[in-house]
């Protein structure tokens, strides 16, 4: 059967949304970051990223990772990826074209837009938004995500989905990194298309699966 190490609260609700979507059964093993605990090498300590039965897995000791009849894979984008064309049906992609397209929106969001998406739900989950300094952080960080989100604004106002006008896994990886910018609640504003197709692809039955069972997590 295959397994996906990871939380919920990690970068393992792309292939867990995805399962959603697909309805495969799948096991669940619960590998919680190691900077969530106080001593992660303590006896006692629940499985985390620097277990060594995770490392065993995963040498790199990040989240999440996947074993599918031998196969192992660690990567989230390459793992969801992976699943959409295994499993997913047309969450998957038809032909070469669409292959590399949804590669090419992937690695779009993991290269261009992730690192500063993170950056602003950081200084917002740390309380700092709401003071002078973390303002101009965010105004800063805004600045410099204008660029790719104005190319997904544009492309988002010609068609519904990434690729091929239908849901697929690409939308996945896009909507999992933009999730963390839109944090900040202007985007929602100044990116109406963009806005419009998060939430398109939020209200999907397999993302509201995900994201309670994401809610419920106890950490």
């Amino acid at each position: 059967m295959l397994k996906i190490y990871g939380v919920y609260r990690s970068r393992a609700t792309r292939p867990l949304w995805i399962l959603e979507e697909i309805g495969m059964p799948f096991e669940h093993v619960p590998v919680i970051q190691a900077y969530k605990l106080s001593d992660p090498h303590a006896p006692d300590a629940r499985l985390n990223s620097r277990s060594p039965e995770y490392l065993a897995v995963n040498p790199m000791g990040a989240i999440p990772a996947a074993e599918d009849n031998g196969l192992v894979l660690w990567e989230s984008l390459a793992i969801t990826l992976y699943l959409a064309k295994k499993y997913g049906g047309a969450l998957g992609p038809s032909s070469v074209e669409e292959d590399a397209q949804m590669t090419q929106w992937s690695l779009f969001a993991a290269t261009e837009i992730e690192s500063n998406a993170l950056k602003i739900l950081t200084v917002i989950n740390e309380g700092r938004s709401s003071t002078e300094a973390g303002q101009a952080e965010l105004q800063a960080l805004a600045r410099l995500l204008d660029r790719p989100f104005r190319v997904l604004e544009q492309h988002f106002g010609q068609t519904e989905y990434a690729v091929a006008g239908r849901f697929t896994a690409a939308d996945i990886n896009i909507a999992e990194v933009v999730r963390y910018a839109f944090a900040y609640t202007p985007f929602a504003e100044r990116y109406g298309h963009l806005a419009a197709w998060l939430k398109r692809c939020q209200q999907r039955p397999g993302y509201q699966a995900m994201w309670a069972k994401r809610e419920a997590e106890v950490e």
